[in-house]
């Protein structure tokens, strides 16, 4: 099938990982314990309970520090690519990779987060890896924060709740600007940090066990979320000062809700919703609070401590891009306690009955992403980068050692094609990376089983296995795809 639409010259097709899914190398170098590390596997719970799956209470954490045995904390596996990124980077230039999108561990940098000095070995291992993509003709992509800050600052400072962070955020930022200058033009700073309400202990480091009811703990989240704010429009300022032609973007779950009718009250329903979604786009694109966000806080007396000149900072250092994940839509109904409900990613809603279903309960909407494309170029102008799209599954090896992943083959065709219909309609979208180019532990479940790669990596959910890596049919077929700038989708 050949594509009508051609991609823009220059788009960025890619991959995307991050650090702490699949490094691996937890404890060795210099690198300290970080969120990621409390992460556990849990069998016992359906996969599609992503409110029991997220969860890290104190007590978590308490036993997570004292395991003695990693079977069940995958994280701190990963899938080895500390010590095989050059195998992984020479199979994404194989597929013809213009772009990797990778994250730095925080606490590889500054294994507490609050040291004077950085640990030259973490340094030295993004420094050695970013050269071989630049060798490989790879451009990087890299988030400053992906769901991996350091677990000491969680334990004695509580998080992003601290004020103190955002200094230790920005010194560590600075840190990699300086270091990496001349190597890394393209950077995240927040993975989905809208992601707050999902889960907090995971995004700010605030355990909600701490506090004594909801509404302490929704206070303490805003301001913990101000906080980032302040941090990545600051991040924003130090890396255009120290790389010239750098360009730095915000990176958010694009979450679309539709109305279950016409009816004007699920309308306002999904209005609310989507509203809510722009919150933090508003916010890092436009440089300050909406006025609904600041009229529900008021209502519901909520007050952000704010230091002066926290809004002229916001208001300066905006993000150059959009970037953002998208890999489901949603439903709002008036009569929703009356539906069935699906969800995936701590997103719940009315089932759709228009759409297929993932078997993690993921509703899969590739004109969904032709809408929120659309959206979020009128609503900003600002040019847009879609660095998580992908669909987790479970693979089947053949005996002769092939993977007919046809279904991912169908799932990114369908979506590409609404990529190219949305870049007709006027949106300018920088580029594409698929989430994850290669299997890694999955964020929510902290499965090996569910997998998004086009290479498949022999490991196991208790990681037994060789982590030996092969090609899927997918893997080809995105050559395929690459090498034709989105014009072949056969």
């Amino acid at each position: 099938m050949t594509n009508k639409t051609l991609f823009p010259e220059g788009f960025l097709w890619g991959g995307a990982i991050a650090a702490n899914q699949a490094e691996g190398a937890w404890n060795i170098d210099g690198k300290g314990m970080s969120v990621a590390d409390i992460a556990m596997y849990k069998p016992d719970i359906d996969i599609k309970d992503y409110v029991k799956q997220w969860h890290i209470g104190l007590e978590d954490i308490d036993n997570a520090m004292k395991a003695t045995e990693d079977a069940y904390y995958p994280k701190r596996r990963g899938i080895d690519f500390y010590h095989k990124y050059k195998e992984d980077i020479a199979l994404f230039k194989e597929m013809g990779f213009k772009t990797l999108r990778v994250s730095i561990a925080w606490a590889r940098i500054f294994p507490n987060g609050n040291e004077e000095k950085p640990n030259e070995k973490g340094l030295k291992f993004y420094e050695d890896l970013f050269k071989e993509l630049r060798e490989s003709n790879i451009e990087p992509l890299v988030t400053l924060s992906h769901y991996e800050m350091p677990l000491y600052l969680v334990n004695n400072y509580d998080g992003w709740v601290s004020r103190d962070l955002v200094d230790m955020f920005v010194k560590y930022a600075k840190v990699c600007f300086e270091r990496y200058k001349g190597l890394v033009k393209y950077w995240l700073t927040f993975n989905e940090i809208d992601s707050v309400f999902r889960h907090a202990f995971t995004t700010l480091g605030v355990v909600e066990d701490k506090y004594a009811n909801k509404k302490e703990a929704e206070k303490a989240i805003y301001q913990a979320l101000h906080h980032q704010f302040i941090a990545a429009a600051l991040a924003t300022k130090y890396c255009h000062k120290i790389i010239s032609n750098s360009q730095v973007g915000c990176m958010v779950t694009k979450t679309l809700t539709y109305p279950e009718t016409c009816n004007p009250d699920d309308i306002i329903l999904a209005q609310r919703d989507n509203r809510n979604n722009f919150i933090y786009t508003d916010v890092q694109v436009l440089g300050e609070y909406p006025r609904y966000l600041l009229n529900y806080l008021k209502k519901n007396n909520i007050e952000i401590k704010m230091n002066e000149g926290d809004e002229a900072i916001l208001k300066q250092y905006t993000s150059d891009f959009i970037a953002f994940s998208y890999y489901m839509s949603m439903v709002q109904s008036v009569n929703a306690e009356q539906r069935e409900k699906v969800g995936g990613n701590l997103v719940t809603g009315v089932k759709n009955p228009y759409l297929p279903i993932s078997e993690w309960g993921w509703q899969v909407d590739p004109k969904g992403l032709r809408v929120s494309l659309i959206d979020l170029y009128d609503r900003y102008r600002k040019p847009l980068w879609i660095v998580e799209n992908g669909i987790g599954a479970y693979d089947k090896v053949e005996e002769d050692g092939s993977i007919n992943d046809d279904y991912r083959i169908e799932y990114f065709r369908k979506h590409f094609e609404q990529i190219g219909l949305a870049i007709d309609e006027g949106v300018e979208c920088m580029g594409y990376t698929s989430w994850a180019c290669i299997d890694i532990v999955s964020a929510s479940t902290s499965q090996m089983s569910k997998r998004y790669g086009f290479i498949y990596v022999d490991a196991d959910d208790l990681g037994n296995g060789t982590y030996k890596r092969s090609k899927k049919k997918s893997f080809y077929w995105y050559k395929k795809v690459i090498s034709s700038n989105g014009a072949d989708l056969d």
